[in-house]
């Protein structure tokens, strides 16, 4: 099996790199934040702490391949370093603390692609969540200074604990039923959104969550973190891992329950 050591170590240099920059930026008065072409926003910050981390990974590992958020892909190779400077801009934009750096390395491999490496820092919670493929999933503030992560154990959809991030993404899928009974029949819900509810699931404070919408940067950090922590983590048609545009994460317990309610079957 490979040794992603120094891969892990090196995302934590990446990683400490963008928290600088970008707390450096939270909520300053002349943050210069622009409309995407699909009505999203980008700040200043999300497209330098992207420059920032490319900048580092093209004189460390000048021969992967990366994509990002903002400046799209470079590179060939049987890997590939996917990240996202900023999941949660809206919230970061808006002064609210739940953002962080998603930093991934995949590869290629018989099935296709598949993280391998994942780290989620977020710098204004003071919270970092890092896996690597067979070395497990951990939370910290240093690869030193660590616990390891392990999902719930809860067993029954009454008992759960269930994160979204919005009601209308399910609505334009014609979920929105499934999504109200789901709601209505699992113990508890929280619209926590973005990166944060995928690292609940691998600490085992949450234990189904699932999107209706995302892409590739989105997910791959988040996905070894929770399959690593002992969870299950796919796309609403149930395939494993980053690549279906949306997502189901779980305990693993409860994965096949997630997928009756909201799965791609369910049309």
């Amino acid at each position: 099996m490979p040794d992603y050591h120094d891969d892990l170590r090196l995302g934590h240099v990446l990683a400490d790199a963008a928290d600088a920059a970008t707390m450096e930026r939270f909520k300053a008065l002349d943050l210069k934040v622009e409309t995407k072409p699909d009505m999203t926003p980008v700040s200043e910050a999300d497209k330098g702490a992207e420059e920032l981390i490319r900048s580092q990974l093209q004189r460390a590992r000048p021969r992967d391949a990366v994509l990002g958020e903002e400046f799209g892909s470079e590179g060939t190779g049987s890997r590939r370093w996917i990240i996202d400077p900023i999941d949660g801009t809206k919230n970061y934009v808006r002064g609210v603390p739940v953002w962080a750096t998603l930093i991934a390395l995949m590869e290629r491999g018989e099935g296709g692609d598949r993280p391998v490496v994942g780290i989620v820092s977020a710098p204004a919670l003071n919270r970092r969540w890092w896996a690597a493929e067979g070395l497990g999933a951990f939370t910290g503030r240093s690869l030193t200074s660590a616990s390891r992560l392990q999902v719930s154990k809860v067993g029954r959809i009454q008992d759960a604990s269930f994160a979204y991030s919005s009601l209308t993404g399910w609505e334009e899928r014609g979920k929105l039923p499934g999504f109200l009974d789901l709601s209505r029949d699992c113990w508890r819900t929280r619209g926590y959104g973005d990166f944060w509810p995928y690292m609940m699931i691998a600490e085992g404070s949450v234990d189904i969550c699932a999107e209706p919408e995302l892409s590739l940067w989105d997910m791959a950090a988040c996905a070894v973190v929770v399959s690593e922590a002992g969870g299950r983590f796919s796309g609403l048609d149930g395939k494993p891992g980053p690549h279906s545009g949306n997502a189901a994460a779980s305990n693993g317990l409860l994965h096949e329950d997630l997928l009756s309610y909201l799965g791609d079957s369910t049309h």
